[in-house]
């Protein structure tokens, strides 16, 4: 849940979105990974609630399930997928009465779960992901995303005393509200306690039956050593299975990542597609995520001194890095971020990489036609050579392109000689 040391709610970028989505349409189902914050967040707006996490709950909602519409609004139906009829129930509720406002819905699980009516026009989804670096209050921000987005080039200001060893810090612990804590080994205790109910447990809820659910962790581990890498589903495959002398059928590991991206647990950026550019010939792959790179440090058994120093001879599977892996795992807390603040704006956010592997751009912001490009990199002071491929797009996408930022680890934000904004990841806001 979002709480405070003291208990008090924090608020989240998606609060703003939500309060106006239900001042407009009928039912909202809040999608995301366990953990997240979802119900608490729901629970602040509802004024009818039937938790079907609760056995009581949920046997009387099999003897009557007509129950689930009936109540003040907003009816909160929380881990809906629990009782996947209860979606129908909804949907056809709003047929009846499209007033807004009527119902919300949570659940950890996503389209590979949803009923063969998918509710289109009828239950909208909202995203929650976990709690960005603006929302952790570790800095005020003072440069905002929409801002960049709606072109102008807006002066650029902001000092932050937030360095290397706070974000390492942020990358350990997580953005999940209830799981963080300092102290490092009842934090890894709490993630494999996570893993260990994704496996065992979220699965089987599921409809699905792992015959080896060690494979699925051993798939897990594979996707955080690919983390901000565009590796191969091949890769990924020889990772996940170092040991077995036949590797398995695609068919057979393809529901392994299915299950991981219904939970909500991967989360892979597209490639961008520069419809009506002189682009050309660009990849189409995603670069790998999971939802939060807390996931993915206790997946490879990382710890801060060795983010810091790593020995790619400890880690439990092979490294799809050039660099350290702190630099891919600075870019997934950076990537976290901004697609929270991005989706505060509706916009769109993708990777962009030629074919050849020569020009790549961390992370490419879209919303009606105005892009945003930005590099993701593990320095306090970026040198030019670091803004190559910023102003490589800048070339190519002209007028198009609306702003160029790169993201760093240092601590002054400003406009570098070449008009690109230089900002510290702590002073990014939506």
């Amino acid at each position: 849940m979002p709480v405070s040391e003291s208990g008090a709610y924090l608020s989240r970028v998606v609060d703003q979105e939500l309060d106006w989505m239900l001042g407009g349409l009928p039912a909202i189902c809040i999608n995301g990974p366990r953990a997240v914050g979802k119900t608490r967040t729901a629970l602040r707006r509802a004024r009818t609630v039937h938790n079907l996490d609760d056995p009581q709950t949920m046997a009387l909602t099999q003897a009557d399930p007509g129950r689930l519409t009936v109540g003040e609004p907003p009816v909160l139906i929380d881990e809906w997928q629990r009782y996947p009829y209860s979606w129908d129930l909804v949907r056809r509720a709003v047929d009846e009465n499209p007033a807004p406002g009527r119902f919300l819905l949570t659940g950890s699980t996503g389209p590979a779960t949803l009923p063969t009516h998918s509710g289109a026009g009828r239950i909208v989804t909202l995203r929650m992901r976990p709690i960005s670096l603006s929302e952790r209050g570790l800095e005020t921000p003072t440069v905002s995303l929409g801002r960049l987005l709606a072109g102008g080039r807006s002066r650029i200001s902001g000092q932050t005393e937030v360095g290397l060893s706070d974000y390492v810090k942020e990358i350990l612990e997580g953005g999940f509200p209830g799981m963080k804590t300092t102290d490092s080994k009842l934090r890894s205790v709490r993630f494999d306690g996570y893993l260990d109910r994704v496996v065992d447990h979220e699965v089987g809820l599921m409809g699905r039956r792992l015959r080896r659910p060690s494979t699925m962790r051993r798939w897990m581990t594979a996707y955080a050593a690919a983390t901000a890498t565009t590796a191969s589903y091949e890769a990924i495959l020889d990772a996940s299975t170092p040991a077995e002398g036949g590797k398995p059928a695609k068919t057979t590991t393809a529901v392994y990542r299915d299950l991981l991206e219904a939970m909500w647990l991967v989360e892979p950026v597209p490639a961008w597609q520069p419809w009506g550019t002189s682009l050309r010939r660009l990849k189409r792959g995603p670069k790998h995520h999971l939802a939060d790179p807390a996931l993915a440090a206790r997946l490879l058994n990382v710890s801060a001194e060795g983010l810091l120093s790593p020995n790619p001879s400890e880690r439990p599977v092979p490294s799809f890095h050039i660099g350290p892996l702190l630099g891919a795992m600075f870019e997934s807390l950076v990537t976290q971020s901004v697609r929270v603040y991005a989706q505060a704006h509706q916009a769109r956010v993708g990777h962009l990489r030629t074919w050849n592997d020569l020009r790549e751009v961390d992370l490419i912001v879209e919303h009606e036609g105005k892009v945003l490009g930005i590099e993701v990199k593990l320095t306090a002071v970026p040198t030019r050579q670091d803004t190559a491929h910023l102003r490589w797009l800048a070339r190519q996408l002209g007028p198009g392109l609306v702003d160029t930022m790169i993201i760093t680890t240092g601590h002054h934000a400003y406009r570098n000689q070449d008009g690109i904004a230089v900002v510290p990841a702590a002073l990014l806001g939506p």
